[in-house]
């Protein structure tokens, strides 16, 4: 069988000498050091790179994690909290269900440039099937469904996949508070780090993640701590 990049993955970017490789099994422990050591995938699809050019021209790949333990929500994470506390948190298996694809279709309408292709493309054609365990967390308002986000879980981390929501709760800034209840599943379950994916040094639209603290990057050489973490989060 052929295995191609996935759409999301080559629409975005045009990663510059990138690293891949296609595994349909990893241990939870294999997972926490393939991330800890810049891995990321698409279903049974893994990759990394240091580089990609983008419409703004070069950027340079900043792999993140944040150290579970020691994160403390801002005063404006607290408030975004409260905001959406009448939503339910349900966690359960990940599985591409209608409910699921219809939603993911509405919010990507909301991206002008470097829109994804389908939730497929990040869970891959079958998420039960590994490499490894993909966990779902959906907010409900009763039986509707507003934003659902998609978790990987290893021995001592967990990475985060993606995230949607309904355009129409814009207001609840659930792309912000779906980061947060990861990273406190994370802690429930007893892990240490929460992998949020890659950013840029250069500045850009994932430089929400750097909004959270303890924040690390790594540099292809070490885990170092990120100037400026969690700055103007209050």
């Amino acid at each position: 069988m052929a295995i191609f990049p996935p759409a999301a993955y080559v629409r975005a970017m045009q990663p510059l000498k990138d690293e891949h490789f296609v595994s349909w099994e990893q241990s939870p422990e294999q997972m926490d050091g393939l991330w800890a050591n810049g891995w990321r995938h698409f279903g049974p699809i893994f990759y990394r790179y240091r580089q990609c050019l983008t419409s703004a021209g070069i950027r340079n790949v900043q792999p993140l994690r944040l150290d579970v333990e020691r994160f403390e929500p801002s005063a404006s994470q607290r408030r975004l909290l409260r905001k959406n506390g009448d939503l339910e948190i349900r966690v359960k298996t990940a599985e591409l269900l209608e409910d699921r694809l219809r939603l993911f279709d509405l919010h990507k309408q909301r991206f002008a440039e470097n829109v994804p292709n389908s939730l497929a493309d990040f869970l891959g054609p079958a998420p039960h099937a590994g490499p490894c365990q993909t966990l779902e967390l959906g907010a409900f308002l009763g039986d509707r469904l507003l934003a659902a986000s998609y978790l990987d879980v290893g021995a001592t981390g967990v990475s985060s996949i993606y995230a949607f929501f309904d355009p129409e709760e814009s207001r609840r800034s659930l792309g912000t508070a779906t980061m947060i209840w990861e990273i406190l599943l994370a802690r429930r379950t007893g892990r240490r780090w929460h992998y949020p994916g890659y950013a840029y040094v250069e500045p850009s639209g994932y430089d929400y993640k750097k909004q959270f603290g303890p924040m690390e990057c790594f540099d292809w050489d070490a885990w170092r701590p990120l100037a400026g973490a969690g700055a103007g989060s209050e």
